[in-house]
């Protein structure tokens, strides 16, 4: 299973401030919704907070201290979920889910833990800098090769793998 990081980003690799991300761009959102349906979504409770809501077509794995504290969505809806206490968990359930990729959301937190095992990249890298303390872990060119570059207007949307 390939295991994907997808993230906004900006020009020195801030993703938000531990709160929110600091860049909402119509075309990432509908990217993202394209290309993570269908397939499981890990992301940190904060994260989840943030979203606000349980997305639709796609298993959405919430990695918390407090998995019970999760209020998961109704059974039988158009969104499915789930909340588990490691990232070790999420990616177990993403691998019984689905044995094509799984996508990691962040926060800042699960991106740091699961960059070992990330093997793939889907970035949207915008060209501006942002405030923030949260940043994704560093792209070396000695770990990750650039695959593919969408450019924009004031963006892009770029993939790598790792090497």
């Amino acid at each position: 299973m390939r295991i994907t990081a997808i993230a906004i980003v900006d020009a020195n690799g801030v993703i938000g401030d531990g709160e929110r991300q600091p860049f909402e761009i119509a075309e990432d959102w509908a990217r993202f919704k394209k290309v993570t349906h269908g397939h499981p979504l890990i992301m940190g409770r904060r994260t989840h907070d943030a979203i606000g809501r349980w997305l639709p077509g796609r298993a959405t794995i919430v990695v918390t201290r407090t998995p019970e504290a999760v209020a998961l969505p109704a059974a039988g809806g158009k969104a499915t979920g789930y909340a588990v206490g490691s990232l070790d968990a999420a990616l177990a359930l993403a691998a019984r889910l689905d044995d094509e990729v799984a996508y990691v959301a962040g926060g800042g937190t699960i991106y740091e833990q699961a960059w070992p095992k990330v093997t793939d990249l889907d970035l949207t890298e915008v060209h501006a800098e942002a405030e923030g303390s949260v940043r994704l872990p560093p792209i070396t060119p000695e770990d990750w090769v650039e695959v593919s570059r969408e450019p924009h207007d004031g963006f892009d949307f770029v993939s790598y793998r790792r090497r």
